[in-house]
């Protein structure tokens, strides 16, 4: 898979952006309802990536800074793609380009109804964090963090580990 920074606008950062709206009506039966501004995620202040493969966008995923730390965004593979390690490739490319940026951490929200999601996360060294964002009052929400260089616990608040058994609630 090849992976390419491209505007969060771009025509195939916007279907893969739609296909992850419309898994999450599905899993939650609703759409994201975090407030994105595309700017956010166009350097020094963000990013975003779309990995092709055979030509075609697969994956997808961007942070946007919050502070000293990139907040991930929008990470998804395609159905038929999935399994492949392409999630892992584009999670450590944006760390990597976060860190290239000057920042100590990356946080994100997930939720209950993406175990594979926050298992990728977890396996991948994220840790349970401080709620943040637009979910942070949501019981079915994960919020995670990892260091890229700092205490991440000190600054986040490290908490228990989230149990992942179906919630009504929204998730992220």
């Amino acid at each position: 898979m090849r992976i390419e920074p491209v505007g969060y606008d771009h025509p195939d950062a916007g279907r893969l952006i739609e296909a992850v709206q419309q898994e999450y009506v599905v899993r939650y039966g609703g759409v994201d309802g975090t407030p994105v501004d595309p700017a956010e995620f166009a350097p020094p202040d963000g990013i975003f990536l779309v990995g092709y493969s055979g030509g075609e966008a697969v994956a997808c995923g961007g942070w946007r800074r919050r502070g000293d730390a990139a907040e991930i965004k929008r990470m998804y593979v395609v159905p038929a793609a999935r399994g492949l390690g392409y999630a892992r490739a584009v999670l450590a490319e944006l760390e990597r380009t976060a860190r290239a940026a000057g920042l100590g951490r990356v946080m994100l929200e997930s939720g209950r109804r993406q175990p594979e999601a926050v298992a990728l996360y977890t396996s991948s060294g994220y840790r349970p964090v401080r709620p943040f964002g637009h979910y942070a009052e949501s019981p079915g929400a994960v919020h995670l963090g990892k260091n890229l260089g700092k205490d991440l616990a000190a600054d986040l608040g490290a908490g228990p580990g989230p149990e992942l058994e179906p919630s009504a609630d929204r998730e992220a």
